[in-house]
């Protein structure tokens, strides 16, 4: 399935241009948003999970923070977002992982997910998603997590996704992670569609 997968994705990315990904934001101001009432500072370490060719990685190097790190399970996106980046992408680690089976060696003050989560329908996955979030993320740190809300889409690119309130995440977090803030956004899809998410900011607390 991972490479069934990692395929999909890269094919993807390789086939498609930005204007043809329903997911790219030129802005991601809201998770930009939810990091700064995260308490993130240039010291911060962060974790962008699924970030492929995402402006997120650049507008934290732009606001000054110094270890960051973007995991996607295609290469051809991770390449993309660091020619695009160019010099100033060579302080970012680009890791190229599923992450449902990825052992994380590091951890982080910051968790980020902008439209990962959704995609594991399968429970075990959802399972191993989990138990990585928690080994990775600091005491007191904090993950956003993003998906499609319960009034989204039902499937992108092709494939079937789950969605959540933000109680329904808190709930799968558990009693570790305390729901912070959350927000509704409409996000504007390049050929000018809506879709519902949701996006939720969590403190881990033990």
């Amino acid at each position: 399935m991972t490479v069934d997968r990692k395929a999909h994705w890269d094919t993807v990315y390789g086939e498609k241009s930005e204007a043809q990904l329903s997911w790219h934001q030129d802005d991601p101001r809201v998770s930009l948003e939810l990091i700064e009432m995260a308490g993130a500072t240039a010291n911060s370490s962060i974790i962008d999970i699924g970030g492929g060719t995402s402006r997120l990685a650049g507008a934290l190097v732009a606001m000054g923070l110094r270890d960051i790190t973007v995991l996607d399970l295609s290469q051809v996106a991770l390449d993309v977002a660091r020619d695009r980046l160019g010099q100033a992408g060579e302080t970012v680690k680009w890791m190229s992982a599923d992450i449902t089976t990825w052992a994380p060696d590091h951890h982080y003050d910051l968790w980020h997910d902008r439209a990962v989560f959704h995609f594991l329908v399968d429970a075990a996955e959802r399972a191993a998603y989990l138990e990585n979030l928690a080994r990775a993320v600091n005491i007191g740190g904090h993950a956003i997590i993003a998906t499609f809300a319960p009034d989204g889409p039902e499937k992108c690119s092709g494939l079937p996704v789950a969605r959540y309130s933000p109680n329904d995440l808190a709930q799968l977090l558990g009693e570790s992670f305390e729901l912070v803030a959350h927000r509704h956004h409409l996000h504007q899809t390049p050929s000018g569609k809506s879709q519902s998410f949701q996006f939720s900011l969590f403190r881990r607390f033990g």
